[in-house]
């Protein structure tokens, strides 16, 4: 039995459509209304005038640029060493780094805080550190595999060139590999600062008062206000598009900058 194109995709249309459009309508529905169902702009003006929600947004930006900075800090050198090494087990030395990835979520976090609690005593004296390092420890894989994986696939003539012009290994790696990797760190960057900013789980496990964005938008739902909720959740959405719209922008420029090169 011949399928066509268009019937083959006629089963992820209607996933897509159930799971994905149908909870967006339904978002954006209950964050323009009030509720007596009528249209209202107050939930969106509520979050902008309201001190804590903004203080909220605030705090979760600084724990995602804080997190993301961490994780690059430590994965790009980790990935960079690791390409350029002569071990001929570089592929399963990355899977020793994904391995945590495997064993259960709680199960982590739980030992991550027991690790903690041993080294400084009382974790709620430094809840700003304490959730840097537990999302610093969730998220680092997604940091080093795009980085490992774009540096692993450069071309190491144009490296070669480069030091045959006269380039010193520091003017190599600053004007060659750098810029040519840049795509593997957007990449790495999309996927810590994003989650960072929602994952209040490893918040709530290592330090209970502690709130970002994730934490708000649940305590509206649980407090049964979908209509704050669901327009925190908009705006939320909106800042992640936007996110991932400029770091898309950054990675076609990083791939036609190298195909210059």
């Amino acid at each position: 039995m011949h399928f066509s194109r268009k019937s083959l995709g006629i089963p992820y249309f209607i996933f897509l459509l159930l799971f994905v459009v149908a909870p967006l309508i339904v978002l954006v529905f209950y964050a323009f209304t009030n509720g007596q169902g009528q249209f209202t702009m107050q939930n969106f003006t509520d979050f902008f005038t309201d001190p804590n929600t903004m203080g909220t947004l605030v705090y979760s930006f600084g724990i995602s640029i804080v997190t993301t900075v961490v994780c690059l800090l430590l994965a790009y050198p980790i990935a960079y060493f690791l390409v350029m090494s002569e071990l001929k087990a570089k592929s399963t030395v990355v899977m020793i780094f994904v391995l945590p990835m495997w064993i259960n979520f709680s199960l982590r976090i739980t030992a991550l805080k027991e690790v903690l609690s041993f080294l400084e005593g009382n974790l709620a004296m430094h809840p700003f550190l304490n959730s840097v390092i537990g999302m610093t420890y969730d998220f680092l894989p997604f940091m080093i595999l795009p980085i490992f994986t774009t540096i692993s696939k450069l071309d190491d003539s144009l490296r070669e060139a480069a030091m045959d012009l006269g380039a010193n290994d520091r003017q190599t790696f600053l004007r060659v590999t750098l810029p040519l990797s840049m795509p593997g760190i957007m990449s790495g960057v999309s996927m810590v600062f994003l989650p960072a900013m929602t994952n209040y789980v490893v918040l709530d496990m290592l330090y209970n008062s502690t709130y970002i964005m994730g934490s708000l938008i649940g305590s509206y739902f649980n407090a049964y206000d979908w209509h704050g909720g669901s327009m925190i959740s908009i705006i939320l959405l909106s800042i992640i598009c936007l996110f991932t719209l400029l770091t898309s922008d950054q990675e076609d420029e990083s791939l036609r900058g190298g195909a210059l090169l």
